[in-house]
């Protein structure tokens, strides 16, 4: 009768115990360990003796970490906010279509941009006072002056404010055929319109835009300094008076006062 054998256990040879190898990895990470110490060691002596050295580097290398984190590892939300900006930017150019040939002045406006029957009331502004432009939102102002341009028989009205625009709010061609820049300030009444403004209005409106007829309108009135600095350089001022008269009609249109005023 044979003595039964007992099963070996095969070994595999991967996962066997390394003497020389643990004793390696060991010695490598003890190496690094110190050399780590040896490199934080020296960076604050160094930022002892050196602390505006130290600082910038410091910012250097998060700015760094944050450069790598941000261009490999991509987040579901920086998916979904370019999806957001790219169904914004659609939505903006499908509300264009619906604005006039200019590209920025809704459609109201145009029905209104000819001359009213006797007894026809304008009804492209439904404001009763200039305190009311106060109410809208500066973007909503801008419109609201194109849509006087257009309402008096402007071309090519375009509403460009925003960032970057260099002081044009609002741009057209007037029935004659000069080219037309407007600055909408919509200031509160206790703020008027100093000679800060006007003066960087002045430095853009005619080298830049090539206006041929600069207009700055507020809600609100001019300090003495603006004027005389807009009289200097041909700039015609509105203020919340003349703003309300252009709109009803009991004044000439701005391009109209700049042939008139000296």
């Amino acid at each position: 009768m044979g003595v039964p054998s007992r099963p070996v256990r095969r070994t595999d040879p991967e996962r066997r115990f390394d003497l020389r190898a643990t004793a390696l990895f060991f010695l490598l990470l003890a190496i690094i360990l110190c050399g780590m110490a040896f490199l934080v060691r020296t960076a604050a002596g160094a930022a002892e003796r050196h602390p505006l050295w130290a600082g910038s580097l410091v910012v250097i290398c998060v700015a760094a970490a944050q450069l790598c984190r941000s261009r490999w590892r991509r987040f579901s939300t920086a998916r979904y906010v370019r999806r957001a900006a790219e169904a914004l930017e659609e939505a903006a150019e499908t509300a264009s279509d619906s604005l006039d040939a200019g590209g920025l002045v809704p459609d109201a406006a145009q029905a209104t941009a000819r001359p009213l029957a006797p007894g026809e009331e304008d009804t492209a502004i439904d404001l009763d006072s200039p305190a009311d432009y106060t109410e809208l939102d500066p973007d909503g102002f801008e419109h609201a002056i194109a849509e006087l341009c257009a309402r008096d028989h402007c071309q090519e009205v375009e509403v460009v404010g925003g960032a970057g625009d260099l002081g044009a709010d609002v741009m057209a061609v007037t029935p004659d055929g000069r080219r037309l820049v407007i600055q909408c300030k919509r200031y509160g009444d206790d703020h008027k319109v100093g000679s800060q403004d006007m003066q960087r209005f002045g430095g853009t409106c005619f080298t830049v835009h090539e206006a041929d007829i600069a207009v700055l309108v507020t809600t609100s009135d001019f300090t003495a300094p603006a004027l005389e600095y807009a009289q200097q350089c041909g700039i015609v001022c509105l203020d919340g008076q003349d703003l309300h008269a252009w709109r009803d009609g009991a004044m000439p249109c701005p391009w109209e006062r700049a042939a008139i005023d000296p």
